[in-house]
């Protein structure tokens, strides 16, 4: 198995590095999410790039259950996948859908600290929050999510990563905050919630801290979290200008060409 998770790495990190996509991974590497983890964080090893945070992934419950998983998944985040609100970028072959999320900017000694986070104590440790939207999808010739291990295994299946403007971190309803993510040219509105993501994005970053924590996971700087889609994975039906919004977080915008 270890010879077969070093070949795939290889392979997973290659068509990382060059935007290019390769034949689909093997079943076992998708359908069992001990295995997906371990191809993951293996690809991840190869990657020079800086991290500079996380993603929580497979954070709606009604999939979970579908799935027949208890919890999502984390995937670091490299520098050159981070982008600012009113960037732009292009299309890549095999992007399936965009997302509209909640991040957070995280002081690097929470990973040190002794007790476990809660959704009470975790605000010491919040140095900023936002609006973000993430584009999704494989670096393998193939379509479809058919269980977990197939956004795991993927690098957590981020393509880019784009903030809006952070603000100071403050206690709102995160379990129950209205969401919407518009296209101009097509005129597509998806309307959400932040309830849908693991019951909120706060505890879904709770989750992930504690979960890096007891993974002895380290990081030399202040980094983001992000927490998972309030509207799903929404298909791209046109190119042009996105803009998401979350209420009382602001906007964030970006143009797919």
């Amino acid at each position: 198995m270890q010879k077969e998770i070093n070949l795939y790495s290889k392979k997973l990190a290659k068509a990382f590095n060059s935007n290019q996509l390769i034949a689909p991974l093997p079943a076992k590497f998708c359908k069992n999410t001990k295995n997906a983890n371990a191809l993951r964080v293996a690809a991840e090893k190869l990657i020079k790039n800086p991290v500079i945070g996380f993603k929580a992934g497979g954070t709606g419950k009604a999939m979970l259950k579908k799935w027949k998983e208890k919890e999502p998944f984390y995937a670091s985040i490299f520098k050159r996948n981070l982008l600012k609100s009113n960037s732009k970028f292009k299309l890549s072959k095999n992007t399936f859908g965009i997302e509209l999320e909640v991040f957070y900017f995280i002081k690097k000694n929470v990973l040190q600290s002794k007790t476990r986070l809660t959704e009470k104590n975790i605000g010491r440790y919040i140095d900023g929050m936002g609006p973000c939207i993430e584009l999704v999808g494989y670096r393998q010739k193939k379509k479809g999510v058919s269980c977990l291990g197939d956004l795991m295994a993927d690098f957590g299946c981020n393509v880019k990563f784009v903030i809006g403007k952070k603000q100071k971190y403050k206690k709102l309803k995160f379990n129950n905050l209205p969401t919407k993510l518009f296209n101009k040219k097509s005129g597509q509105v998806v309307e959400g919630n932040t309830k849908a993501v693991y019951d909120s994005p706060l505890k879904s970053l709770v989750w992930l801290i504690n979960k890096a924590k007891k993974d002895k996971v380290t990081i030399n700087k202040n980094f983001y979290v992000f927490t998972g889609s309030t509207v799903g994975v929404v298909p791209i039906l046109k190119k042009g200008l996105f803009e998401g919004e979350i209420k009382s977080l602001g906007t964030v915008k970006t143009t797919v060409k």
